[in-house]
């Protein structure tokens, strides 16, 4: 019978937590063929599956050929067919403004109510510029875990 050392076990669990905690997540653009101003490289969500009840953070990694002096996010997410949320979101609100050409990130945090049904989601998300003109439009697809905390469900009540 083959035995781990204590320093294997720390290192089994730290990599565990480390898949657990985060993860980054594969995007698709809304139109396949479109020449989108905003190429986004992926998504990184912290914690991973998303905690109800937790602050959860969407780090979006993208690029841009032209500078962006203000424009809007516009969030919309779906439970299964059943859409269940609209965001319009200021963008310079989760990007320094002006964005600058080259790479910038885009970081949205949001809590989740203890109330959220566990499952699979898909989020759209369009960026728009001040001019209204479409900077970009990708979707994917994300999980809510099962168990809500404890402790957040006792202070909401």
């Amino acid at each position: 019978m083959a035995s781990i050392s204590h320093h294997g076990v720390l290192s089994l669990l730290l990599l565990l937590c480390l898949v657990a905690c985060a993860v980054s997540i594969d995007v698709e653009y809304c139109k396949k063929n479109a020449n989108y101003t905003v190429k986004v490289s992926g998504v990184d969500i912290s914690p991973y599956p998303i905690r109800r009840g937790e602050q959860t953070t969407f780090n979006i990694s993208a690029s841009t050929g032209d500078e962006i002096s203000a424009g809007k996010l516009i969030i919309d997410v779906n439970y299964f067919f059943f859409h269940v949320d609209h965001e319009e979101i200021d963008l310079c609100k989760e990007t320094s403004c002006p964005v600058t050409t080259g790479d910038f990130v885009l970081s949205h945090q949001q809590i989740l109510p203890s109330i959220t049904p566990p499952g699979s989601y898909t989020l759209t998300m369009n960026i728009k510029g001040d001019d209204g003109k479409q900077l970009t439009c990708i979707t994917f697809g994300f999980s809510i875990g099962f168990m809500a905390d404890a402790g957040n469900l006792i202070s909401e009540k």
